[in-house]
């Protein structure tokens, strides 16, 4: 019966916001929680028809689905894409900062960390992954999103942050989704040309990982920073 009527026809105590105040965020479902975020329907849809839509492949899928196509998706647009961003990056940076940061000191431990969330994407994401003097994660940075063969990197995008946030080390890390993380020419390029920029600015360059459904490729292994 719930299901046929609008949320702000629903009796309060089931109501997402009115049941989160009352009972807490762990007593709501992950729709609920979700269409909390959505806040307003659109005609024929409740909010919690589209939270419910929208979480159908889990929550890991959805936190993996870029802004644009999010905001492309029936009956969400930019407003509201932008609130689940930014909800997925508060919860991200919480579980990062509010318990043992991420060791990175190992390429191995790069591609634990990222590949699980990079390997299936149908784009390539570029991420900059600052760390600490002990090789651990401080922040991660999404640098860019490109299409299906090819992310833009600039250095001037790349380093602005890091030098912002007093960054000492860096590690790069973009998926190929051909499944194949052998590096192209241009992952050379690109990767020579960000060390050369961070040993001017003091910010040393520690590897550059490629990840994908078939493995990694670690420059900094096969020597390309000897």
């Amino acid at each position: 019966m719930l299901a046929l009527m609008r949320v702000n026809e629903w009796p309060e105590e089931d109501r997402p916001r009115e049941k989160l105040a009352r009972r807490g965020a762990g007593a709501l479902s992950d729709s609920e929680l979700l269409a909390i975020l959505v806040r307003t329907g659109i005609k024929g849809r409740s909010a919690l028809d589209i939270a419910r839509g929208l979480c159908s492949d889990g929550l890991p899928e959805l936190a993996s689905v870029s802004f644009d196509e999010l905001a492309r998706l029936p009956g969400v647009g930019t407003s509201r894409a932008a609130a689940i961003h930014a909800a997925f990056e508060l919860g991200r940076r919480a579980r990062i900062e509010g318990g043992p940061r991420p060791d990175l000191s190992s390429p191995e431990s790069v591609y634990k960390y990222c590949g699980p969330r990079l390997n299936h994407l149908k784009k390539e994401r570029f991420l900059a992954l600052a760390v600490d003097t002990k090789n651990r994660l401080m922040r991660e940075l999404l640098i860019s999103e490109g299409d299906l063969s090819s992310s833009i990197v600039h250095p001037r995008e790349v380093f602005q942050p890091l030098i912002q946030m007093s960054a000492a080390c860096v590690i790069f890390v973009h998926n190929h989704p051909s499944g194949d993380p052998s590096p192209s020419q241009r992952d050379a390029e690109i990767t020579t040309r960000l060390r050369q920029v961070g040993e001017l600015l003091g910010i040393r360059v520690l590897d550059h990982v490629v990840v994908a459904t078939n493995g990694f490729y670690s420059f900094q292994s096969h020597g390309y920073f000897t």
